[in-house]
């Protein structure tokens, strides 16, 4: 079968992030919170698979379920644990393709598409999901590992809107004109972390920090 370039790019960006790989091997060794970030990190893909296949919600929702279940029964037989993006979206296009064989819907018939035949578009759609699942899951890891001061000091500034430096300065009790500086330091061992290294290395520039409001 045909692959789509930008779904290829999707499934294989994890081959050589760290992050995938403590997850993988911690969810083996039954850390229900790396199942959790693993869910939460690729639920996006999962669906935009189905998406592309055209399937009606319900049938979206088995399909993601058959294909986490499937996920729980092999976990522990994953040879590459770096290669868990590319076994779910061949697992994922295989399973949207039983349902939509199984549904068999006359208006159906010539949408359920091979990866090699989803439009630009949805590619692109899917691939922009993947890309804000991954940041998303990287920042809320980096953060969490952040000294409480440095999360203490971020959280308002990165709120939409962000706070003004005035009132940061009255709530933390800390001079208006360190808080500058200190965000620098912050945002670098923000930068420095495993999760946000590995997004930066894969080209991913919109998940670094530079991407907060200033």
């Amino acid at each position: 079968m045909a692959t789509n370039p930008a779904l290829t790019r999707q499934a294989s960006r994890g081959r050589d992030d760290p992050v995938v790989t403590s997850l993988v091997t911690r969810a083996r060794n039954g850390d229900r919170q790396a199942w959790d970030a693993l869910v939460e990190r690729y639920a996006p893909l999962i669906w935009s698979i189905c998406r592309s296949h055209r399937l009606e919600a319900a049938d979206t929702q088995d399909a993601a379920q058959n294909v986490w279940l499937q996920l729980m029964d092999h976990l522990g037989s994953l040879r590459d644990p770096a290669a868990l993006p590319g076994w779910l979206a061949t697992t994922t296009r295989r399973e949207c393709g039983r349902i939509a064989r199984e549904v068999r819907r006359p208006c159906d018939a010539g949408y359920a598409l091979a990866a090699g035949t989803i439009p630009d578009d949805h590619a692109q759609a899917a691939e922009q999901d993947l890309l804000a699942a991954e940041r998303h899951a990287a920042l809320r890891e980096a953060f969490g590992q952040l000294p409480p001061g440095c999360q203490q000091l971020l959280a308002p500034l990165i709120d939409d809107p962000a706070q003004p430096y005035a009132e940061i300065s009255a709530s933390l009790g800390i001079p208006a004109g360190s808080i500058g500086p200190s965000r620098r330091r912050c945002l670098d061992k923000l930068r420095r972390h495993p999760a946000i290294t590995a997004l930066i290395n894969a080209g991913t520039q919109t998940a670094t920090p530079d991407a907060w409001p200033h």
